[in-house]
């Protein structure tokens, strides 16, 4: 772990919306998915600080420098009767990585969801990213008999429509 001083997580506020967009972009491109990105900061501004905020974003500051962020939001179990925390992203820009920074932005999110009495933590993780072992580490387990779908795009509004 990092240095204290050096390495602080915070909450994101309406004037991080160009660093915040950046840094999706940069998921995506890590992610191999650059062409899926048509956020803007209008858009991030409506639905991040908006009237309903749908999501919540911290950011992950190492010397001074933007290092990383995560976004989440509320989910709910029907099994566990009670609200989740769902992880959308949890992103480390390359040379930040290995200094804490990831380990930092998770166990913040850990501790939203503990604070407010959440029964559990989830995220989706790409089969052949490497931070899978990383979350393991910490406990995490893949749930390999759970598959997930989307529906976007024209098939979504056909369904609506339908």
């Amino acid at each position: 772990m990092p240095e204290k001083s050096k390495l602080t997580i915070r909450k994101a506020s309406v004037n991080d919306i160009p660093l915040v967009l950046q840094l999706i972009k940069e998921l995506a491109e890590f992610e191999r998915i650059s062409h899926e990105v048509i956020a803007t900061e209008e858009i991030l501004r409506e639905s991040l600080f908006g009237e309903r905020p749908a999501a919540e974003v911290i950011l992950a500051e190492f010397a001074g420098g933007p290092a990383g962020f995560a976004v989440y939001f509320n989910n709910f179990s029907t099994f566990v009767g009670r609200p989740g925390l769902y992880v959308e992203d949890l992103y480390v820009r390359p040379e930040y990585r290995g200094v804490g920074v990831g380990k930092a932005l998770l166990k913040h999110c850990a501790s939203v969801a503990w604070e407010r009495n959440l029964g559990r933590v989830e995220w989706a993780v790409l089969e052949w990213n490497p931070a899978r072992t990383f979350y393991e580490h910490f406990g995490a387990h893949a749930l390999d008999d759970w598959v997930i779908y989307r529906l976007t795009g024209n098939a979504l509004r056909e369904l609506a429509d339908s």
